[in-house]
């Protein structure tokens, strides 16, 4: 059995407001999750793959191109690969919890 347990992951390269971690990174995929500290902001950015957000706590706005919207625990929202997207901790003064699954890896 293989596990990963998100207080022992480790943490990738961020800003203090933004907390990323890998909990699983093999060629089929990779899944992070990100914390974000109240008002945080995860700049847009694109990836070559396809892109799914679960949000886990918390309220996220999600950024995909044009489009905009905030979203609470246990919304997943898709976003189409070599789009522009961007997150931000939208809850009044507390910590969000994110994760983001890329398939396959890039």
């Amino acid at each position: 059995m293989k596990y990963t347990v998100v207080e022992r992951a480790a943490e990738a390269a961020s800003e203090k407001a933004v907390t990323p971690k890998k909990l699983y990174v093999e060629e089929e995929g990779t899944i992070v999750h990100i914390t974000l500290k109240p008002e945080a902001h995860l700049p847009s950015h694109e990836t070559p793959v396809n892109v799914v957000f679960y949000v886990v706590e918390g309220e996220i706005r999600i950024d995909i191109g044009e489009e905009s919207e905030v979203f609470g625990p246990d919304s997943m929202v898709e976003s189409p690969k070599n789009i522009p997207h961007a997150l931000t901790n939208a809850g009044s003064g507390k910590t969000a919890r994110i994760l983001v699954i890329k398939m396959p890896s890039p």
